[in-house]
């Protein structure tokens, strides 16, 4: 599978990579260990060597199947996982409380981190960390400290890269003001494009690489979310705009225009999706989550071809035709 150099690092990247936060199961509906390890290690065997996890993905679970998976391959893959995400906090007030309960916590204090780091490194059985992430930002903590946290762990070899989730491009100039950031990770696909304005041309220019993540949209972009489906209790796509009955029916219609250009490569609907988003200039790779092998092979399908320039501004007829979602 091709490789793209992630920012100014010596890392290389998968163009797609496996995302693995459906693998730890929380906010998905539960998930299945064994058919997630099985899922990472056929994505190592097929060249999708770049992983993306955190500890927030099923309160540790994700790492802990991840280091089950690499155990023995380590040398083989490049490991992103990320910091700042916390389920209890003994100061901070939550800034999420999911349907079941479970609270989420913000802190990127100098402290917080490091210990962070520390748990990540012993739940996915490494020494190292290819890519380390602040998974969102953190108000109540200055850059510089953050920033003082992850050089001290680049310069003790714990991580090979420092990067960020889900930050504006102010946020990312804070942080560049102290030390190097490789790479930023938005969500980006058809549906959603809000990094285009801002984000985009900014690591472009500062040779930011970007992992994008949720490239098929949670699966809408794959064409087999139907009208029937149910989501159940646990599962935040219940209450996403494009999951609403009224805007996932004007998704599918939009699909369907977008059918013959996927025919014409044998490609699936969601190999398109991913490959559309790794067909814009300054995507490091395109993050697609799977839990299955089957849905991993499918996934890879995505790389190694490229839809034509006429193509491209076709589809981009086609989204704005169709517009936003509706409220």
């Amino acid at each position: 599978m091709e490789k793209r150099k992630l920012g100014s690092s010596e890392i290389e990247v998968s163009v797609i990579g496996l995302g693995c936060w459906a693998i730890g199961g929380w906010m998905w509906g539960g998930t299945d260990d064994e058919k997630g390890v099985a899922a990472m290690r056929k994505a190592i065997d097929v060249g999708m060597v770049l992983l993306d996890t955190a500890p927030i993905y099923g309160f540790g679970h994700s790492e802990e199947i991840v280091g089950k998976a690499i155990e023995g391959r380590r040398n083989e893959v490049i490991l992103a996982t990320k910091c700042g995400l916390l389920w209890q906090h003994p100061t901070r007030e939550p800034r999420f409380v999911d349907e079941e309960g479970n609270k989420v916590y913000g802190d990127l204090t100098k402290e917080s981190v490091l210990r962070e780091a520390e748990e990540s490194l012993r739940r996915l059985k490494t020494d190292w960390i290819d890519i380390y992430q602040c998974h969102r930002p953190d108000e109540l903590t200055p850059a510089e400290e953050t920033m003082e946290a992850l050089n001290l762990l680049l310069e003790q070899g714990k991580i090979r890269a420092i990067a960020v989730s889900n930050f504006s491009v102010e946020q990312m100039e804070a942080f560049r003001r102290y030390g190097p950031v490789q790479s930023d990770q938005p969500r980006y696909n058809m549906l959603d494009r809000t990094i285009e304005p801002e984000i985009l041309p900014y690591c472009r220019k500062n040779d930011i690489g970007i992992l994008a993540y949720s490239p098929i949209e949670q699966g809408i972009l794959t064409g087999k979310v139907t009208l029937d489906r149910e989501f159940p209790f646990g599962d935040h796509r219940r209450h996403k705009p494009w999951f609403q009955k009224k805007n996932l029916k004007r998704a599918l219609d939009f699909l369907e225009k977008l059918k013959p250009i996927a025919a014409d490569y044998g490609k699936s609907l969601a190999q398109l999706a991913a490959n559309w988003v790794i067909c814009q200039e300054g995507i490091s790779s395109a993050l697609v989550g799977a839990r299955t092998a089957e849905q991993v092979v499918e996934n890879a399908g995505a790389a190694d071809w490229r839809l034509t320039e006429e193509e491209l501004k076709q589809i981009e007829e086609y989204v704005e035709e169709l517009g936003p979602p509706e409220e």
